[in-house]
């Protein structure tokens, strides 16, 4: 210790209690210092009280002697509690000494500084407000302290300082800020509830408004709301809980844009109760901030899409995240597709330069949140901090769509086998409302998505696939879609080319038969676009390369088609390119199964109809078209004369059977045929065996029939039918003059039978040899086998 002149005014004996080991002592000491400043202050004397301070400041409290440091602690108490409401002028020299020893090895140290730190404020109280950051750091510390005396004292301390701020009108909430963003990153459980328990104080206080800060403080929140301890939990639940209902009712003054990609960052957290709490606030953000919120989109969709596909045990996020999901998507407008007008149409458009910042939050989220990030547990503040702040008032703000991520989120999670059902049919749902909203820019990426919208035609799911073909058809149909040249894709590797030219009564829009561009030429009608066309082509191949899904949704796919798109075109655009078909066992059963969805669809009632009395040039059309692939199947060919009641074509036809080969699949099919002509569609035809005078090769085309089949129950079934073909001569009438509407049909047709039926032979001739090759193969490989 220093000689006793160097710590006058105060005394030898106050020196030494001060430095006892006793806290009675240092009391004693401490109530001497109090006499004496207080005798200083009567005097106005603040140089005298500023020694003082400095004394018990240097020469106690930051003494190497841990009683000397107890006694200096004590003394700067008493010091604060002299001056009084004059304490104020001297809290610096007073409060940093006592912080110093925030820091002290020794806990009962530590608890002293408490104590005495809690002296001064009591006194100073709202005088100590300029001093709030560094009370406030040191406070924090001690909320982790290990010693529970020392947290006690602080938790003591906390409060009282929060009694100041709460009455307090001059607290700097601005220079607060920095302090709390840093320290709310801290993982220490303690520190945390200090955290949020100061949050809810600032919260409550009406003249401070935390809420222009939120985007500073909210990714920290949300890391907080995944702590271990439940009360912690609880805490932050309902300081989050308190924010959102003041986002509610002043959305005004919110900076959506700011905490945008925070809350897409937290929607994706592994615990429920943060990606819960990170859903109800982006459902909120979109209901309140409304386009405001489009530049995210491709990141919210990363965030939600997954969470739809949830089951039970996370219903309360799947069904939040729905509401997230129906939301954003009425946001997309019309007014979206005609945003770049005046960018080049070679790129994809962005923000405009008015409007630069928008590009900055849909860089970031396109670039960073649109794919799952796997084990990111860290937000860069920094890089959100943009002077983004867009009041809800000015909805009217000129937001572009862009729909580069949003497609590419949108391609990801329907690529991606591991998604569940429901997220599938959200992203179909998705791309079928930009296709109806935004059509001329989605079709920039049609060539993109087309190949993945086939494959999932593939998908377990019938409702998957009732979304993807909705999609498919809407592609198909749209006028956005027709080029310039009327024409279809001019990619001709997506056509099957063959040496048949199509020579049937041209219409607009048909093949050409001059052009080579004719077989890649759609036969649509103007409704349908130059999709259409690739999209049939396209479904064939799948179907070829894919035959189990012919044999278990071929069905169904072609039957949703009609109903979506035109029946005839289909049918038409089908016929045509199974006509250049190279595999022919592959067109003689697409034929097959397109026949029997002709015949047996309800779908297909007025398509039937069209073809049942062929009166119409498109009707005689379509019929010509269908019966030169309907070739590649002899047995279908004949119940498509029966179905257009073109009787004696079909009874020669099944002359011509005698020349084919007769093998036990062709048998199968005459047997089914027979079934066919005892259902409802055939009423007509069993109708008109009654008039036999007037259909002579109909008895003969189904004796012809009779003849094929071998003694089995189809041979029964046909052989009984006939058998109730009633005598010519009874059924006689007294008006012998009228002629046969038969006949008179088929001479109005004006349809060339004899060229038809030599197309038949050729195409026949094709199966044989195409028959012959693969028995052949087929030989050779068993005698392989056997060397």
């Amino acid at each position: 210790m220093n000689a006793e002149r160097d710590l006058s005014p105060l005394t030898p004996g106050v020196v030494r209690a001060l430095t006892d080991k006793l806290y009675e002592k240092r009391k004693v000491a401490a109530l001497e210092i109090e006499k004496l400043v207080r005798e200083f202050v009567a005097q106005n004397n603040t140089s005298q009280i500023k020694h003082v301070i400095q004394i018990l400041s240097q020469e106690f409290a930051l003494s190497q002697h841990p009683h000397s440091r107890k006694g200096g602690l004590i003394g700067l108490a008493a010091c604060s509690i002299a001056l009084g409401k004059d304490s104020g002028l001297y809290l610096k020299e007073l409060i940093e000494p006592v912080l110093t020893c925030f820091n002290d090895a020794d806990s009962r140290l530590r608890y002293y500084a408490c104590e005495a730190l809690y002296n001064i404020v009591k006194v100073a109280r709202g005088s100590v407000l300029p001093h709030f950051n560094v009370l406030f750091d040191g406070l924090s510390k001690l909320a982790a302290d290990p010693d529970p005396n020392v947290k006690s004292g602080s938790e003591l301390l906390d409060r009282l300082l929060k009694d100041i701020v709460t009455e307090s009108n001059q607290f700097d909430l601005v220079g607060f800020i920095p302090l709390l963003r840093e320290r709310i990153y801290s993982n220490n459980q303690y520190a945390r509830q200090f955290i949020i328990s100061w949050i809810l104080v600032l919260e409550s206080v009406p003249d401070i408004n935390l809420l222009d800060y939120l985007p500073e403080i909210l990714d920290g929140l949300f890391q907080i709301l995944g702590d271990n301890s439940k009360e912690i939990r609880k805490m932050c639940e309902v300081a989050l809980g308190e924010f959102l209902k003041e986002i509610k009712k002043n959305p005004s003054s919110v900076k959506f844009a700011e905490m945008a990609n925070i809350l897409v960052i937290h929607c994706q957290a592994a615990d429920d109760l943060i990606q819960l709490t990170a859903m109800c606030w982006m459902r909120e953000f979109i209901q309140l901030a409304g386009r405001v919120m489009l530049p995210y989109s491709s990141g919210i969709l990363t965030a939600v899409l997954p969470c739809l596909s949830y089951d039970d045990r996370k219903k309360n996020i799947k069904e939040v995240a729905n509401v997230c999901n129906q939301s954003l998507m009425k946001l997309v407008i019309p007014e979206d597709d005609e945003m770049d007008e005046a960018k080049p149409s070679m790129t994809i458009p962005s923000e405009p330069t008015s409007e630069e910042s928008l590009s900055k939050p849909e860089a970031a989220t396109t670039g960073e949140s649109q794919l799952p990030h796997h084990g990111r547990n860290e937000l860069d503040i920094t890089a959100l901090k943009q002077p983004l702040f867009f009041p809800c008032s000015c909805e009217r703000i000129q937001v572009t769509l862009n729909l580069d991520g949003i497609v590419q989120v949108l391609d990801y999670h329907l690529s991606d086998t591991s998604i569940g059902m429901m997220t599938r049919i959200a992203v179909l749902k998705w791309l079928y409302h930009l296709y109806i909203k935004t059509p001329r820019k989605m079709f920039r990426h049609t060539d993109s998505l087309f190949p993945i919208l086939l494959r999932t035609l593939s998908d377990e799911s019938d409702e998957v696939i009732l979304k993807d073909l909705e999609l498919l058809a809407e592609i198909a149909s749209s006028p956005a879609g027709q080029t310039e040249e009327g024409h279809g894709p001019s990619n001709g590797s997506d056509v099957r080319p063959g040496p048949v030219e199509l020579h049937v009564p041209a219409r607009a829009g048909q093949l050409s038969s001059s052009s080579t561009k004719g077989l890649e030429c759609s036969p649509s009608t103007p409704t349908m676009n130059s999709y259409f066309y690739k999209f049939m082509i396209n479904l064939l191949k799948r179907f070829s390369s894919e035959r189990k899904l012919l044999e278990t949704r071929g069905a169904f796919i072609i039957r949703q088609l009609c109903l979506l798109l035109n029946a005839e075109n289909i049918f038409h655009s089908m016929a045509d390119i199974l006509l250049r078909e190279e595999d022919l066992k592959f067109a003689s059963t697409m034929v097959h199964t397109l026949n029997t969805i002709l015949l047996t669809s309800s779908e297909l009632f007025q398509l039937r109809n069209q073809l049942k009395d062929l009166k119409t040039p498109e009707s005689r059309n379509l019929f010509c078209c269908l019966y030169r692939s309907w070739c590649h199947n002899p047995v279908t060919t004949v119940s498509l004369c029966f179905l257009t009641q073109n009787y004696k074509h079909a009874y020669d036809l099944i002359q011509k059977f005698g020349d084919l080969e007769v093998t036990v699949d062709f048998l199968t099919e005459v047997d089914k045929l027979v079934q066919l002509i005892e259902c409802p569609i055939f009423t007509y035809l069993r109708l008109q065996l009654l008039d036999v005078k007037n259909n002579p090769y109909l008895i003969k085309a189904l004796y012809g029939l009779l003849m094929l089949l071998p003694q089995s129950s189809a041979f029964q079934l046909l052989s009984h039918r006939l058998q109730c073909v009633p005598n010519p001569e009874l059924m006689q009438t007294t008006d012998n003059t009228k002629p046969s509407t038969s006949y008179k049909r088929t001479a109005a047709s004006n349809i060339d039978y004899t060229e038809l039926l030599q197309h038949f032979e050729k195409v026949q001739n094709k199966h044989l040899e195409a028959r012959h090759q693969r028995a052949g193969q087929a030989e050779q490989l068993d005698r392989r086998v056997v060397l």
